[in-house]
């Protein structure tokens, strides 16, 4: 992990702001929240401020999202932050930034969806539009949409870790999971777009249901088992089926069995992230564990499901 050696703040973005795009820098400017890779500070009441700080990596994501999003954002039924600005590195914060549009809503992992048949077609009317062909431009996902099994030793550590410190009732059901899954036949289709990071932290609510999806850092092309993972991940109990019924075309059964596995290395991720404080968090991000511990006891439970 890395940090900008800068301390950013409002009146730091609002110098940013008057020295590249000068009509936006008196509007009214607040911290929206402090993410993995990027700062987002709202700018007025439809706008926000998109910064990295930490990962290097961050400037390529927010440049991928500038390049991509608003050629996707307008086929897409759910409110996306879609980029209106770019703000080149200078000798005041050298790295790229970018101004979007703001997508009103509550994080799910602080809201989880309860609306378990609204919050189902959202998802499966959000995917279905988004999983389509990819350019061959797009750019690689950081491994995620390609083949599972080259996470084996991600998963190996994940559990092996969590499991250690006591935060999975089951692991050999959760390795009963993965194993499944990757022994299911590979994606033989064409690469479709993909999301890339579907967790709670990256998906919004409202009244119950979804609302919106913010962070397309990873977004990439490859298997939608990767982004279908979202069922066990977002939806409350007993939603999964009504999402797989409602997304189309209605994924095959090696499909499903694939996106468990992309589900149990999320949620396994979750736990660490939210009650271990790994990768550099510590004290870990708490809202993070309840959502990642609930998908785990899902997908557990529900092993028959293929």
């Amino acid at each position: 992990m890395t940090r900008t050696e800068i301390e950013i703040t409002a009146e730091f973005i609002r110098e940013l702001l008057r020295d590249q795009h000068p009509d936006l820098a008196e509007l009214p400017l607040r911290l929206g929240a402090r993410g993995w890779d990027n700062q987002l500070w709202r700018l007025g009441d439809e706008l926000a401020v998109r910064l990295p700080w930490a990962t290097r990596s961050a400037d390529e994501l927010l440049l991928k999202e500038y390049a991509w999003l608003p050629a996707l954002a307008p086929h897409l039924p759910l409110p996306v932050p879609v980029p209106q600005r770019l703000g080149e590195p200078s000798a005041r914060f050298r790295r790229p930034w970018i101004v979007t549009t703001w997508v009103p809503g509550t994080p799910a992992d602080r809201a989880p969806a309860t609306s378990a048949a609204k919050a189902a077609d959202a998802l499966a009317a959000f995917l279905t539009a988004l999983h389509r062909p990819a350019p061959e431009a797009v750019p690689a996902g950081r491994g995620r949409g390609g083949p599972l099994a080259d996470w084996a030793e991600h998963f190996a550590e994940r559990l092996a870790s969590a499991g250690e410190q006591g935060l999975v009732p089951d692991p050999d059901g959760v390795r009963a999971v993965w194993e499944d899954a990757v022994e299911a036949p590979g994606w033989t289709g064409p690469a479709l777009w993909l999301h890339g990071d579907l967790h709670p932290a990256n998906v919004l609510t409202a009244d119950g249901s979804i609302c919106g999806v913010i962070d397309f850092g990873d977004l990439c092309a490859g298997d939608p088992a990767c982004d279908l993972a979202a069922a066990w991940v977002l939806l409350p109990d007993g939603a999964a089926d009504r999402f797989h019924a409602a997304y189309r075309p209605a994924p095959d059964p090696a499909t499903l069995r694939r996106a468990r596995g992309w589900a149990v290395l999320q949620a396994l991720s979750g736990i660490l992230i939210g009650e271990a404080g790994i990768h550099g968090r510590p004290g870990g991000k708490p809202t993070w564990g309840p959502p990642a511990r609930a998908a785990l006891r899902r997908l557990v439970s529900d092993r028959s499901g293929r």
